[in-house]
């Protein structure tokens, strides 16, 4: 009985090597990041890095059959989450700490040539806004920032019941079409938070960093009653498609005097 061909999948910086990548002329790299912290009691510690590196596996393997100049490095597992030590095994890195190593890597990028970078991002602790900003300015690269969560927002009602904060109905769906033995659902809290005292920071135009530890006893912000399998799947569908799409495009798109901007001042429609 013959073993089953085993193939390189170059589209994956930990498995391609030196001989293939030679042969290679990559236009875009995906940097995908995540976070290693409480999803109220029923979902794993790894919920952020787990989801975040399967889509970012799953958006490079489809966009790699029409524009096969893509790679995808490993994900960065720790996010910012200082606001969450007061759970358990909760990980954080600061900001500072989190751009130094992106600032290094699209560095390294860079001097390889790659000078289309997506961060593909799958925590909301994370805020990379000023790093690109700064290292547009300081690099010739151009990086884009995709929070995977919202890409399918427009869509959000036709697939949830309830919204989702952290560790809600989408991420629990999400969980359960992914890995459903790492998903304990009856031991789920109800999410429901204590709101601000505040009517400027209810209305939402004074902001502050919570403290998830003040919210509740279970590190949720959402409820995540409800969630099924098959709604995970369909929101991973979305995004998947779209955001493979997006790394097709960014692939074959050459850069010009005007990247990422029209030749005209006309919207594309």
């Amino acid at each position: 009985m013959t073993e089953p061909q085993q193939t390189i999948v170059e589209w994956d910086l930990t498995q391609t090597n030196l001989h293939r990548i030679r042969k290679r002329k990559y236009e875009v790299a995906v940097i995908p990041t995540g976070a290693i912290e409480a999803h109220n009691l029923h979902l794993p510690e790894g919920q952020d890095f787990l989801h975040t590196t399967h889509l970012a596996r799953r958006c490079c393997q489809a966009a790699w059959k029409e524009s096969p100049n893509i790679i995808c490095l490993p994900t960065i597992p720790f996010g910012v989450d200082c606001n969450q030590l007061d759970f358990p095994m909760a990980i954080h890195v600061s900001q500072a700490t989190l751009d130094a190593m992106l600032r290094d890597i699209i560095g390294s990028l860079r001097r390889h040539k790659i000078r289309k970078i997506v961060i593909l991002n799958g925590h909301g602790g994370n805020d990379f806004t000023p790093l690109v900003r700064q290292i547009q300015c300081d690099l010739d690269v151009f990086v884009f920032v995709c929070n995977w969560w919202t890409v399918g927002k427009d869509r959000y009602a036709e697939i949830f019941t309830k919204l989702d904060d952290h560790a809600g109905q989408l991420e629990t769906s999400v969980g359960l079409e992914l890995y459903p033995h790492l998903v304990e659902a009856d031991q789920a809290g109800d999410g429901k938070v204590r709101p601000f005292r505040f009517e400027a920071l209810r209305k939402g135009w004074v902001t502050t960093s919570r403290s998830f530890a003040r919210l509740n006893d279970h590190c949720a912000a959402g409820e995540p009653g409800g969630a099924t399998a098959a709604a995970g799947k369909a929101y991973l569908d979305l995004v998947c498609d779209r955001v493979s799409k997006f790394l097709v495009n960014l692939g074959k798109i050459p850069i010009d005097p005007h990247f990422p901007h029209c030749d005209s001042v006309k919207q594309e429609e």
